[in-house]
């Protein structure tokens, strides 16, 4: 063993002393933080990542012109499709737009009311666009339907697929982080647990949504088309089963996830319908926004984005 003679000893503790410490950049939690929409244009523009942040709300809250309600998963059409609408009818200025889980949405249609945070909002809808399935339940709210657009399912994952996903009944694994939307107000969620019986009967829904749950390795979000990318954007979880739109968009975006796709055989596809309401505040606006949904400009927007439109 070489001893270090006092000369050499001293010179390495100096070098030590004198060297400055450079702590260790930690990595932005916020860095992918929405809103990832192009906010609108305005004198003095406060949002804050983590703080200050709505990215739900669209548009005019005050004295609004049309008054339309999404579900969340069509927020990244919404920018195209309002501006393309405007442009078809420059007498329309000023739009207000919400893109919440479907559920809360129905919810707030039926109270009249939501708040977020300290904001209360009391307009009511001209429209909800929403899946098949919860405007069906809602018929007698609305006195014109039309089906305008498609989904299908998918399997979200990080860039490089880490866990090797390749399928629904991997979900089941126990070191398997799943981020799964919750059944109980987001429609996606009764659509994936159908997928997960059709994988691998009800054997394998009840490992992913009762068994993992408990054990803490399924996540069930209360957003999904914000918290699922979130999750395995910041590796919180491994999987997340989102509409095929969704990873489509965050691709788009420049987010490091890639598509794990779901055999046809146990997929499904949603149905997305626009309805008018039969009070809506502002039948004009109302009628002139469902034939622009049903638009060929209005498809090719949804067409973009990873939907389908036949």
């Amino acid at each position: 063993m070489k001893i270090l003679n006092k000369t050499t000893l001293l010179n390495f503790l100096l070098l030590l002393i004198c060297t400055p410490l450079v702590p260790l950049k930690a990595q932005d939690p916020h860095r992918f933080d929405p809103p990832w929409n192009t906010p609108p244009e305005s004198t003095v523009n406060f949002t804050i990542a983590g703080i200050n942040n709505v990215p739900d709300l669209h548009g005019d809250i005050v004295a609004p012109q049309l008054v339309v309600f999404f579900a969340g998963n069509q927020f990244m059409c919404i920018d195209e499709l309002i501006a393309g609408f405007k442009k078809e009818n420059p007498q329309i200025e000023r739009v207000f737009v919400e893109t919440l889980p479907p559920g809360i949405l129905a919810r707030q249609i039926k109270g009249g009311s939501l708040t977020i945070g300290n904001l209360r909002i009391t307009h009511k809808p001209d429209i909800f666009a929403a899946g098949k399935g919860l405007i069906s339940s809602m018929r007698d709210y609305f006195s014109q339907t039309e089906t305008y657009t498609y989904n299908g399912l998918s399997l979200m994952v990080a860039k490089g697929n880490p866990k090797k996903v390749t399928k629904l009944t991997d979900l089941a694994a126990k070191n398997l982080r799943v981020s799964m939307p919750n059944p109980a107000w987001e429609g996606i969620g009764a659509q994936i647990e159908s997928a997960y019986k059709k994988a691998g009967g009800e054997q394998l829904r009840q490992t992913i949504m009762e068994h993992k749950t408990n054990d803490g390795t399924t996540y069930l979000t209360r957003i999904h088309h914000r918290e699922s990318p979130l999750r395995v954007l910041l590796n919180e979880s491994d999987v997340a089963p989102v509409w095929t739109s969704e990873i489509v968009y965050q691709k788009l975006i420049g987010h490091p996830v890639e598509e794990v796709k779901i055999d046809p055989q146990q997929n499904i596809r949603a149905e997305y319908v626009a309805a008018r309401m039969k009070d809506a505040p502002r039948p004009e606006a109302a009628d002139l926004f469902i034939a622009y949904m049903v638009s060929d400009q209005a498809k090719a927007i949804y067409r973009k984005y990873g939907f389908q439109t036949e």
